[in-house]
Parts: C-alpha cells; structure tokens; sequence
C-alpha cells in the first residue's frame, strides 16, 4: 500500500458522511487535507478537528470560477495536490413524470458535471505529482431503480467517465479510481428514508440492497482503496458481485416495482400536491445547500 504521509488530499463535499471522515482518517495517517464544498461551516468545524493539516475551502463544485479559486488556495498553501476525491453529491427523491424539474437536473450537475469539474480543474496537479483521482460513485451505476433516474444516471456516467479518464492519463503516472458504495448510513441516506413516500418504497427493496451499512464499513473500504490507489472500489464487496449479472438487472427491478410503484406514484403525486415540487423532491443538507 500507498503511504499518503506528507500527501496533499483534496476532498470535495467534506463537510459530512464520508468525505469529513476520509479527512479524519487520512490526517491521521499524515496526510494533508484540503477540505472543499458549500457547507463553509461545517467544512471548518471538520478542519478545527482534524488540525494545522487540514484546511477548508468554500466552493461550489459546478462552478469553475469557484473551484479554480480553491484549488490555487489550495496549491499556495500545501504546494501541490497528490490526490483528489471527489466525494461531493446530493440526490433527490421523485418519479420523472412529477419530480420537480430544477431539483432533477441539479442532481446531474453536482454529481456528474460536478466531478468533470472537479478532475479538470486540478488534474494538472495530480499530473505533476503522479497522484491519484477518486470519483465516489454509488451502487445506483449498477442496479437503476424507481424514483431515482436522474441519480443513477449520474453515478452510472461518474463510472464511464473515470473508465475512459483512466485510459487517457496513465501514460502520465496518474491513477483513477471509482468506488461504489450501497446504502450507507449517512445524512444523505437518513433523509432519503424519512421521506414520507420514498422512505417506504426504498424499505421494500429485498435483502441486501435495501440494506444499510454503518459509515466505518464504507471507510474502511474507501481509506483502503486510496492507499492501494485502487482502479474500483465496492463497498461493501458484494456490489462487484453484481457487476457481472448486470444485464439483467434492469428486469429484475422492472419485476419488483410492478406492485410497490403504482401506490408510491399516486402518493408522490398527493405529496406534490401538499409540500410542493421542490420540498418534496429535497433530500439531505447537502442537497438543500445545493439547490437553495
């Protein structure tokens, strides 16, 4: 394994869930960490924790003027960047026919421009230093289900844009990665199912896609991954698993949803009705941060 003492990581979307304890435990194996995302606040609290190596930068991840500015703090402060995660994402809850259209894309540009973004703007540091690019991408690229196209398109195109990124870069010392986290118990994933009509279509999900794992199991998995510089990340590993029958997934789900989607889609609509597009469509701080 890769030692990352001394090594500049930059993290996008640490404010929280797994970017602020990659910071935590990447710090603790000496690395210097630049803490990157709209959540100045909680970015600083993460930062005061952690110590004199880490530092926070605000900066939204689908806006270049913003992110080059944290990125030439960042290089003017630690010196460079040997690895970059681009962690930052947000999702929404909604059936395409209803979901509020805004809400919809927004989750398309944070969590796939957002990478682009990212990587492009700081991909010349990694280059000058043979570093490593993670993209956090989900279990979502994988098994697409109901209620969250616009996610699994995300994610899915997070995964095909580091398969054609890692081709283009190697001849140039630098790595890149994708990992694929399942249900992770994050605020994210909380206030996903506390929503009143999606909440209880993902608890129907069967057996281990529905369930939940702890932070630390995606830690672990993830923090291991940068030390090796890994090419793919599953978490838990199970989700490789998948990979190879993942043709035939789409039917599988299609299956499942015949019963459960109807009454979730009259009561996405009545939902609507009451709270509006927008706040039913919401999930998360990171979302509400994103799209306010």
């Amino acid at each position: 394994m890769a030692n990352v003492k001394g090594k500049v990581v930059l993290i996008t979307g640490a404010a929280r869930g797994i970017g602020a304890g990659l910071a935590e435990r990447l710090a603790a194996r000496g690395a210097k960490v630049a803490l990157v995302g709209l959540e100045a606040d909680e970015q600083r609290k993460v930062a005061e924790r952690i110590g004199d190596s880490a530092r926070a930068w605000e900066a939204d991840v689908t806006d270049w003027d913003a992110l080059e500015k944290a990125t030439a703090g960042v290089v003017e402060h630690f010196g460079g960047i040997d690895i970059v995660i681009a962690n930052a994402g947000i999702a929404t809850t909604g059936f395409v026919r209803s979901v509020d259209p805004a809400a919809f894309e927004k989750v398309i540009e944070v969590d796939l421009l957002g990478v682009w973004r990212t990587f492009r703007v700081t991909l010349p540091h990694v280059i000058e230093r043979k570093g490593y690019l993670l993209a956090i991408s989900s279990l979502a690229a994988i098994t697409h289900a109901p209620g969250m196209a616009n996610y699994a398109a995300a994610k899915a195109g997070v995964e095909a844009f580091c398969n054609s990124l890692r081709a283009e870069v190697a001849h140039l010392g630098v790595k890149v990665g994708v990992a694929h986290p399942t249900w992770i118990r994050t605020d994210l994933v909380e206030s996903a199912d506390a929503h009143p009509v999606f909440g209880k279509l993902r608890a129907g999900m069967p057996g281990l896609l529905g369930k939940t794992y702890p932070l630390d199991v995606a830690l672990d998995q993830i923090e291991e991954g940068v030390l090796k510089r890994a090419r793919v990340i599953h978490v838990p590993k199970w989700v490789g698993l998948l990979k190879a029958i993942r043709s035939v997934l789409p039917p599988i789900v299609e299956l499942g949803a015949r019963t459960r989607v109807p009454a979730a889609d009259k009561a996405a609509l009545e939902d609507i009705k009451a709270r509006g597009a927008r706040e039913a469509a919401i999930t998360g701080h990171g979302g509400r941060a994103a799209t306010h």
